[in-house]
């Protein structure tokens, strides 16, 4: 439960040392143990804006993220603080502060705009706070949007098309919220009133032209307005007068300037209640040790040198997880089978039934948490695990049952061998009496329950270990004419071709029954996986239908602005992702 998340004060996530991060064990020992989905809000900015502030706000405090901690030089990377979400119990809440960007002394541009990429990766809502107005000074601070081209990709392939790889950012991007910090004009836009959105959306008008000093205004514009789904802005008047804002954390409410509480307020409400689950492609929910492989997977590709990968994250994730629902899986079917199988059973079909039984139920576990399963292949280690399970359950059976029949035997039989040792039906009128106490005792064994499968066929076995045995009692009995004695000597050989016969037919039968249960176990695979993949697809359209409804909204922006060169450029990614969506979807096959 989100309810039992004890993290006194916020720890560093990502560690920046000598130009080189560092991922911080004993905060993913935190995230591992979060099982619950997170909301991750994550705040970037300049350094000395007022960023920890809200962030411990947010967490519901009055310190914990310290500027120390996260604006000044000698101290850099992302801290992290996992709290209680205040308005879904079934939810995490997981505050990323930054280092402040733009520190002078760092003089450390690229690492700037690496924390600045990260915080996009691993956010579902990207906050990004800064003084003042948004005028071309702000935006041209902003310029680390502009490189994200340049640090992330969304596929590790490029696009047969030919389109850009950021065409996909508004996929997974999080939502962005502009805080603007000591916020001093009126909100009026042609002598009327209007809202922080409306001046945020004002804001990020483009101008027409096409000198360098025109790309150079657009650029940031374009890539807020193309990259994030979902656009927020709050604006705060001055927390109090200049000379206590370096004791903010130590003044009360009521010693701050009200219009500024109320405004803190309203923006820890909105996050609260709108910010989203992070959530990946296909519309996997991250939880803390999701987040954790996502940190290290990210991190670990700056460092290599490579471009962190959206495609490449999940596909890792993926492959982490599509392991534990292999072992998740069997560890059901061993747990159900334990609890449900008695050796022996009494026919094969009763096994197989349980196994087909058990094996759908431990599809269904590994579907549930499986995803990305790219050419089935966990599938088909699991198929193979489980078809393993069922032949050796059946070798185990027959092993159990043949135990059983041959102690039973031995136990029923063991006074006849006795009187045939002290020569009892050696006699004149023993063969008789021999074969009635044979067949007396080879009732008592048939009527013996559970002992499985075996029972025949070991029954037969000792059987014909004692032809000769019976064959001699018969020569000496003096009673029979040698007549007699051939036709009693057929009678046997009729009577052991007949039960072969029957144990022949009885292995047909059973071998029948393994190919239907191969048979059955493979449509089984099969039904599932078409099912997962049809609702796969369908998550798929609607995030592709979210996406193309956000492109076709910028699309009409921009005709209205009259910018026909970006409107082309908008609409190839259009079709493009028109075509993706209509492409049909392939039969499943398990080879």
């Amino acid at each position: 439960m989100a309810s039992e998340i004890h993290m006194p004060a916020p720890e560093c996530l990502i560690e920046n040392t000598n130009g080189r991060l560092l991922v911080n064990p004993k905060a993913l020992k935190i995230l591992s143990a979060i099982r619950q989905p997170v909301v991750v809000v994550a705040i970037v900015g300049l350094y000395r804006t007022g960023k920890s502030y809200l962030m411990n706000k947010l967490a519901g405090k009055k310190k914990g993220f310290s500027l120390g901690s996260t604006v000044q030089a000698h101290t850099k990377g992302i801290w992290m603080w996992c709290v209680p979400h205040p308005k879904r119990p079934n939810r995490a809440l997981v505050l990323l502060d930054t280092e402040g960007l733009g520190d002078v002394e760092k003089g450390d541009n690229q690492n700037d705009s690496w924390i600045f990429a990260l915080a996009i990766l691993l956010s579902s809502t990207f906050v990004y706070n800064s003084m003042g107005t948004i005028n071309q000074q702000a935006m041209d601070q902003l310029h680390y949007v502009t490189e994200l081209t340049d640090k992330i990709r969304a596929r590790s392939s490029p696009d047969v098309d030919g389109v850009e790889d950021s065409a996909d950012f508004v996929s997974f991007f999080p939502d962005f919220v502009w805080t603007l910090r000591d916020f001093s004009l009126d909100l009026e836009a042609d002598g009327k009133s209007i809202t922080a959105d409306e001046y945020l959306e004002n804001s990020l008008k483009l101008k027409k032209g096409t000198s360098p000093k025109d790309k150079t205004f657009n650029l940031p514009r374009l890539c807020i307005r193309k990259f994030f789904p979902k656009k927020k802005c709050f604006i705060f008047d001055q927390p109090t007068h200049r000379k206590k804002l370096n004791q903010l954390e130590e003044l009360c409410d009521d010693e701050l300037d009200s219009e500024f509480v109320q405004q803190a307020a309203v923006f820890c409400s909105y996050i609260f209640s709108n910010s989203k689950t992070k959530t990946l492609s296909g519309g996997i929910k991250v939880d803390g040790p999701r987040l954790e492989t996502l940190v290290q997977t990210y991190v670990n590709a700056i460092n290599s040198g490579d471009l962190p990968c959206m495609e490449n994250a999940v596909l890792a994730l993926a492959e982490i997880e599509n392991s534990a629902a292999v072992k998740k899986a069997i560890a059901h079917y061993d747990q159900q089978m334990g609890q449900k199988l008695q050796l022996p059973t009494e026919t094969l079909q009763e096994l197989l039934d349980l196994h087909r039984a058990t094996e759908k139920e431990a599809i269904e576990v590994f579907m549930k948490s499986s995803f990305k399963d790219i050419d089935q292949l966990f599938q088909k280690d699991l198929a193979a695990q489980l078809d393993k399970k069922r032949d050796d359950f059946c070798n185990q059976n027959l092993k159990v049952s043949s135990d059983r029949c041959s102690a039973l035997l031995k136990d029923i039989f063991s006074p006849l061998e006795e009187d045939v040792k002290q020569g009892i039906y050696s006699k004149s009128g023993g063969y008789r009496f021999f074969i009635e106490k044979m067949q007396e005792l080879k009732k008592k064994y048939l009527q013996e329950p559970r002992k499985g499968i075996q029972a025949e066929e070991i029954l037969q076995e000792y059987l014909k270990s004692k032809e000769s045995v019976t064959d001699a009692i018969l020569q000496t009995d003096q009673t029979l004419s040698e007549k007699e004695k051939l036709i009693e000597v057929e009678r046997v050989k009729a009577e052991s071709a007949q039960a072969a016969a029957k144990m022949l037919e009885e292995m047909q039968i059973k071998n029948q029954q393994m190919m239907e249960q191969k048979e059955k176990s493979y449509q089984e695979h099969v039904k599932q996986l078409t099912e997962k993949m049809d609702r796969d697809r369908a998550q798929l359209l609607e995030e592709q239908e979210r996406t193309l409804a956000l492109k076709l909204q910028e699309q009409s922006r921009l005709l209205q602005e009259g910018f026909q060169e970006e409107n082309k450029r908008l609409q190839n990614e259009i079709q493009n992702l028109q075509k993706k969506m209509e492409k049909p979807r392939h039969p499943c096959v398990l080879n």
